[in-house]
């Protein structure tokens, strides 16, 4: 049998930490290995436990839950922890924060548990979650904070079909939207994710996004 998912929750309020981990303890293929209260306990007690997802809150006291992301998932972290934010404030500064900080995924915390379940299953896979349209509202907000002054790298090592696909991504379309835009399969479209993916050493699709509108790849 495949081993469950170990999950560590993090919410400086109780009530909601227990909800969560009650919900998420409840299923066979997930295990809470871990509650705290704070940013700081977050860290340390992932670099004990070693959980395959931490669900993690923003506002927290002693260290809050972007700067601990950043320690937990952040550039240059030798064996970075996938972590799933979820907060009470929709598309502000603090989803932008924990994007730029490492995040795999971004909940509102009054989604239906299913949505919580299924977030921690698709960020412990591998995958980001952050829905196209999502994605389109993030950028449009913040793409000129994104953008650094030093613009576009002059070699990304992508091809221009990779690189066609990566402002693609970064405009939040799908694969399926990708593949009718360029009259490809899914299947080539999944390819070509994961060669920029490897190039560029990203993690997922909210990397990628952030990282087109950094170096200026689109504007």
């Amino acid at each position: 049998m495949t081993a469950p998912i170990r999950v560590l929750v993090c919410d400086d309020q109780a009530l909601i930490r227990t909800g969560f981990a009650t919900i998420i303890g409840a299923q066979p293929d997930l295990e809470v290995v871990g509650e705290c209260g704070n940013g700081r306990e977050a860290v340390d007690l992932a670099g004990r436990l070693r959980p395959d997802v931490v669900v993690m809150d923003v506002r927290m006291p002693v260290l809050d839950g972007i700067a601990a992301t950043r320690l937990l998932a952040g550039s240059g972290v030798t064996h970075p922890v996938r972590v799933l934010v979820v907060t009470t404030f929709n598309l502000d500064e603090y989803v932008y924060q924990a994007l730029r900080a490492g995040a795999s995924g971004f909940l509102l915390k009054d989604a239906p548990p299913a949505q919580l379940l299924h977030g921690i299953r698709t960020v412990a896979g591998g995958a980001a979650l952050l829905a196209p349209e999502v994605t389109r509202q993030l950028v449009g907000r913040f793409a000129a904070r994104i953008r650094p002054a030093e613009g576009t790298p002059d070699d990304t090592g992508l091809t221009p079909r990779e690189l066609e696909v990566l402002r693609l991504i970064a405009d939040g379309l799908s694969n399926s939207e990708i593949a009718a835009r360029l009259v490809i399969s899914q299947e080539t479209v999944k390819t070509y994710v994961s060669r920029i993916l490897t190039k560029l050493d990203l993690r997922d699709r909210v990397q990628v996004v952030v990282y087109a509108y950094r170096t200026g790849l689109v504007t």
